[in-house]
């Protein structure tokens, strides 16, 4: 009578792990041969660091844009130091140096920063203003970013073009100090693209500005 019993509780315990293994099997599925391989993480993320090396950010207004930093790519072939933190922290440096000997009339401050033509022409407005009996006061509130915007290599000159966002405090004075043009009070966020060159070839790591222009509203 037990022996009974215990073949029914058998029969009872095999078809309650069939009925499991039922529920396990619908609930996690069953590999079919046609599953993805699982991914590695660390494996994708480093894929996506490598494409990214040649890519820099390009703003357009309000829209970003991701451009193939070619002449990046020229440009670290040839000049295997070169490092875009350092350079835009030099250029960051070189913007507040140049505004302000700018602001003060320091010619001489000025030249060996500038490229010739460029020297020139800083160099003239400074007269005109002297002439004038003008001062100019320049205050850089803050450099709101920096970036770069477009680099080219030809031969052995490369040329980076950073955008400079800003927000500056100018004012024009006469000879009696009353105000000609601009306002103390008033802080203007200004946008302004810098080209600077360096011959890649030369000993000399310094890179000289040689254009300044301010982008056209859209």
């Amino acid at each position: 009578m037990n022996d009974g019993f215990a073949f029914f509780d058998i029969i009872i315990f095999a078809m309650l792990a069939i009925y499991l293994v039922f529920q396990l099997r619908r609930v996690l599925g069953r590999k079919t041969g046609m599953e993805k391989p699982p991914t590695n993480e660390f494996t994708e993320e480093n894929k996506s660091t490598s494409q990214q090396e040649n890519i820099i950010p390009l703003h357009n207004g309000n829209q970003e844009q991701v451009v193939t930093a070619s002449g990046i790519t020229k440009l670290r072939q040839l000049d295997t130091n070169f490092n875009e933190k350092e350079f835009i922290s030099g250029s960051r440096s070189a913007f507040t140096w140049i505004v302000s000997a700018f602001a003060d009339g320091d010619a001489m401050k000025l030249e060996p920063l500038l490229g010739p033509k460029l020297f020139k022409s800083f160099d003239q407005a400074i007269q005109e203003r002297v002439a004038a009996g003008e001062k100019l006061e320049t205050n850089i509130v803050s450099i709101k970013s920096a970036q770069i915007d477009e680099v080219s290599v030809e031969g052995n000159t490369a040329s980076i073009t950073v955008e400079f966002v800003s927000d500056q405090i100018k004012v024009v004075r006469d000879t009696e100090e009353n105000i000609v043009d601009g306002d103390p009070d008033t802080i203007e966020s200004l946008t302004d693209l810098w080209t600077f060159n360096r011959d890649v070839t030369s000993p000399n790591p310094n890179w000289i500005l040689t254009r300044t222009e301010t982008p056209a509203e859209n």
